[in-house]
């Protein structure tokens, strides 16, 4: 995790104190489970909870004496607990712990992001309302096309963030497992009831079967959904960087007072933000193969997954949650140019409505070939800056529409008339 991209909410899931303190939160479950069945002391349990303590200094101490993680821990909680601490982790493995507490992790991870999508979607579709009629250029290749509404760029933001969303529902679900069921995962040292007990304590499904660890397959179908989301908002990010550039400056970020674009040029307002965010996003992908590389472990378990998930779980989702944070700020404050956007949308003097044209003439009874090549015909001298292409249609004697049916092909609304009904289906009635 860099602090530069991590916000307070979310790094704090991933600190030590809140990791040990879910270790100990599953243990003291436990032990009222094995309680209520018989199998250590009703007293016992109760101790856990009233004396359990641990200090991350002395986990830490111990750790670089025994060269592990969870019995460090386990001697902590005893030197707090006592004679009862002998009750604890009965018929447990470390797994049972560590995967437990990483999807308890990724559980409240998962939360925050879900909010911070909210927020985004949110943002995106006031933007998009604001500008359901304002009318642009849409490009294909990055060269003009046909006209298209800045709202419905937005609208295409939403539905694909909305898409995000319900995917990142499903991996919650898909990660929301626990598994206590001993060495192996055979529960032939304790009792499938404790795993049930501590699922429910901790908000989780009790996994229906587990080696020894959660299988990686749900963890990598969440890191690559985390993936995902984070191409969405690089997406969104290079169309901004696009429409950003001098020769388009459509929108632009905003620009606060004070701010320096560049050490060397004082002019310089530059996309910095969408910039960052499309660097962010590779951050994001970076955990998606080696969460996937991790579901071939050997036989009932190994730890080649451990060190790689002690990175991927903190770094993707705190740079994930950051990202989003951001892009609803740059969306919020975007700053947008309708005036430049009908400049660019005449730059080409009428000739994004050569479809237009094109199939008018087949309708007058033009084959398409002939249609499309007396089109292209009058077309390309006005690519080259040479003319009107309207009043080089108008005087090509081929061009078998009259005047006015070919002004009447050049009118904007005719691309627009079905905005209403894309933003019907995107946000609903």
């Amino acid at each position: 995790m860099i602090e530069r991209y991590s916000r307070p909410q979310m790094t704090k899931i991933w600190e030590p104190q809140t990791k040990f303190q879910i270790w100990f939160e599953i243990e003291a479950h436990a032990c009222d489970a094995q309680a209520e069945l018989g199998v250590i002391p009703k007293e016992a349990a109760k101790a856990v909870w009233e004396r359990g303590g641990f200090e991350v200094d002395r986990i830490d101490e111990i750790e670089r004496e025994v060269k592990h993680d969870v019995i460090a821990f386990l001697t902590s909680l005893a030197e707090h607990v006592g004679d009862e601490a002998r009750f604890v982790h009965q018929g447990m493995t470390s797994s049972d712990v560590l995967d437990t507490c990483f999807n308890v992790q990724l559980v409240r991870a998962t939360d925050i992001l879900l909010a911070d999508m909210d927020a985004l979607l949110e943002a995106i579709k006031k933007r998009a309302y604001e500008h359901k009629d304002t009318v642009c250029i849409g490009r294909s290749h990055g060269i003009h096309a046909e006209p298209v509404t800045f709202g419905l760029k937005m609208a295409e933001a939403y539905a694909e963030m909305d898409r995000g969303r319900t995917r990142l529902l499903a991996a919650r679900k898909d990660i929301a497992t626990c598994a206590i069921s001993g060495a192996v995962g055979t529960f032939a040292n304790i009792d499938p009831y404790v795993e049930e007990h501590v699922a429910k304590a901790l908000g989780l499904e009790a996994e229906p079967v587990s080696t020894q660890v959660i299988p990686r397959d749900r963890h990598a179908m969440f890191f690559a959904t985390l993936g995902v989301i984070a191409s969405s908002i690089e997406r969104i990010a290079v169309e901004i960087r696009h429409l950003q550039r001098t020769e388009v400056l459509e929108v632009e970020e905003y620009f606060s007072d004070g701010q320096k674009g560049s050490s060397a040029m004082p002019h310089k307002r530059n996309p910095v933000l969408t910039e960052n965010l499309t660097g962010l996003a590779r951050l994001v992908r970076m955990a998606a193969i080696p969460a996937m590389e991790n579901v071939a472990l050997w036989h009932e378990r190994d730890i080649s997954h451990s060190s790689v998930e002690r990175g991927i779980g903190p770094d993707a989702t705190v740079t994930l949650d950051f990202a989003l944070a951001r892009l609803t700020g740059v969306i919020e404050k975007l700053v947008v140019y309708p005036e430049n956007m009908a400049r660019n949308l005449n730059q080409l003097g009428g000739l994004v409505h050569s479809q237009r044209v094109l199939l008018a003439l087949t309708q007058a009874g033009v084959s398409r070939e002939d249609a499309y090549r007396l089109v292209q015909r009058n077309a390309m001298p006005v690519w080259r800056g040479e003319g009107n292409f309207l009043e080089l249609l108008k005087a090509d004697e081929d061009v078998i529409l009259s005047d006015a049916e070919l002004e009447s092909l050049f009118d904007l609304s005719y691309h627009t008339k079905h905005v209403d009904t894309i933003f019907k289906r995107v946000f609903g009635a």
